[in-house]
């Protein structure tokens, strides 16, 4: 199943989140305009706002906040792709360049700076405390996610615990956020509230298994990035951790050696290394194992057809190629 196939139940909807994403990215500043409307037209899965449309619908939610929050979602996502992309030095990024290297790292870091403060100029407007607290708490998990990540960086004495860390915080707390925040919108019960939140984090935590399943195994043309990125940033992503600990010693030690060095020039080495092991098709296992937990999580949800699409998702996020 498409994403378009997926988001079809929640098309008008997206449309009005778009219409706000426009809307709010207004600045004066005209650089601003810039690289904030270049970023969010950049085709992204807008996966995180379709979760709170998703999650509000599945519990009946009849208004118009959840547009705004969706929006707030988006802005805090690509808040951290600007930040994410200087200082990983990506040229690259769904196929296109970077706004870094369109617009420069300065201008990059910014505007990701704007688009956080726009966020919380959104959210404070909804006026309501525990929104406040959830997207606030997400917010700073998140940033909490890329400082351990660049600790991690060219350290080949990762282990599987301390890399899962760094997706919870890093990429699951968002996906987390987005379905807590339907939850709420929708007045879910505490459990329900819990259930959602649940789904979000395992969620999150299979999408990202698979971009590092994809960083070895998919090609640039879907992915959008260059294959090997997080070897040549020294990011010792699961693939990589798995190898060294069951692949032979040969095997480990140029992974070690990638990892420490970063660059490419170990690339065809470790690719091997990474798809003759057995690597790829454990970290899709974790994968898949996250999605399940994500679809039992929701299981106490009313039948409806969000909760049909919430499903679905699930399966998106590991089968997809891109």
């Amino acid at each position: 199943m498409t994403l378009e196939q997926l988001y079809a139940l929640i098309g008008p909807d997206m449309k009005a989140v778009d219409a706000v994403i426009r809307d709010r990215l207004y600045s004066d500043v005209v650089l601003v305009r810039q690289v904030a409307e270049y970023i969010i037209n950049s085709g992204g899965k807008r996966m995180r706002p379709a979760l709170v449309l998703l999650a509000a619908g599945a519990l009946g939610y009849q208004g118009t906040r959840h547009h705004e929050m969706a929006a707030v979602v988006e802005f805090i996502h690509t808040a951290t792709l600007l930040h994410d992309d200087v200082v990983d030095e990506s040229d690259l990024r769904r196929g296109r360049d970077t706004a870094n290297a369109m617009f420069g790292n300065a201008a990059s870091v910014l505007v990701g700076d704007f688009l956080y403060s726009r966020a919380f100029q959104m959210m404070v407007a909804v006026d309501n405390m525990r929104i406040m607290q959830v997207l606030s708490d997400a917010t700073n998990v998140i940033a909490e996610g890329e400082v351990l990540q660049l600790m991690n960086c060219h350290d080949a004495d990762v282990d599987e615990a301390r890399y899962m860390q760094v997706i919870h915080y890093k990429t699951a707390k968002l996906f987390e956020a987005a379905a807590q925040l339907g939850a709420i919108l929708g007045q879910a019960t505490p459990e329900v509230e819990k259930a959602l939140t649940n789904y979000g984090m395992h969620l999150g935590t299979a999408f990202q298994l698979i971009d590092d399943v994809l960083d070895y195994s998919g090609q640039e043309v879907e992915t959008g990035k260059h294959l090997g990125d997080d070897l040549a940033e020294g990011k010792p992503t699961l693939p990589l951790i798995y190898v060294m600990q069951h692949g032979t010693p040969e095997q480990a030690a140029s992974v070690r050696k990638a990892i420490e060095e970063g660059g490419r020039e170990d690339f065809p080495l470790v690719l091997e290394a990474i798809r003759s092991s057995g690597a790829l098709e454990h970290a899709r296992k974790r994968a898949v194992a996250e999605a399940e937990l994500a679809r039992a999580a929701i299981q106490c949800l009313g039948d409806s057809q969000y909760k049909v699409a919430l499903l679905q998702l699930t399966l998106f996020a590991v089968e997809r190629n891109h």
